[in-house]
């Protein structure tokens, strides 16, 4: 069965370009031109990931992300942000808003591609692994993808989920900002450090007091620590 792609892009060229590309790859794609008709299409279907425009008429991208994030049914599905804006402003706004990455118009179809495949291969799960990692009050079910907090699920992106993953994996370890880059985020994406310290913050936001776990080491990156 084809994964199911929701593009929201109000330009008739860059949409058809997107779509053509998609159906091409074996992706199927509900194409819209709105945020509103992007909302239907996931009260209707099963989506695996949504590629969203920020300049949007009526309701921006921006806000289209929040009120998807913000649907338990819709939370977890990833997204990608398609703008033309470039100010680094604009991207920190789309993480900490819950979107997994971000595209620059003008962009290849190929980099696109790239980007969407590296960020369902990361959201699929393998049913061989067998791993639960408990950690205080933290558990990590990696077959399910599901993270708790003392037995309340916490609803984490495919990214933040990878990031916690490979920071307690390595516990007690001090990764560097490159190398978290090149773990998490699998290919040479458009991102930064800053990048990486917004998803941090969001992480230790949403894990409350088991957040405090992950450090800061000035001038490195970040680490997991043991507990004392």
């Amino acid at each position: 069965m084809s994964q199911k792609i929701l593009l929201i892009e109000d330009d008739s060229h860059i949409a058809k370009l997107i779509k053509y590309n998609l159906e091409k790859a074996g992706y199927e794609c509900f194409s819209v031109i709105t945020g509103e008709d992007g909302l239907e299409v996931l009260d209707r279907e099963d989506i695996d990931l949504i590629i969203l425009d920020i300049m949007l008429p009526k309701m921006d991208g921006f806000e289209t992300c929040k009120l998807i994030k913000q649907e338990k049914s819709s939370a977890a599905i990833p997204i990608i942000m398609l703008t033309a804006k470039g100010e680094e402003v604009d991207r920190i706004i789309g993480f900490e808003l819950g979107a997994d990455d971000y595209v620059l118009k003008p962009f290849s179809p190929r980099e696109l591609l790239l980007r969407i495949k590296a960020i369902l291969k990361r959201g699929k799960i393998k049913e061989h692994i067998k791993d639960v990692i408990a950690f205080n009050d933290l558990r990590i079910d990696i077959p399910r993808h599901k993270v708790s907090v003392n037995n309340q699920e916490i609803k984490l992106t495919a990214i933040e989920f990878d990031l916690l993953l490979t920071l307690v994996k390595r516990i007690g370890k001090v990764q560097s900002r490159d190398r978290l880059l090149e773990d998490v985020w699998d290919i040479a994406a458009d991102v930064t450090t800053r990048t990486i310290d917004t998803h941090v913050k969001r992480l230790r936001q949403k894990l409350g007091h088991v957040g405090g776990f992950i450090e800061t080491i000035r001038g490195i990156g970040y680490r997991f620590r043991e507990e004392a």
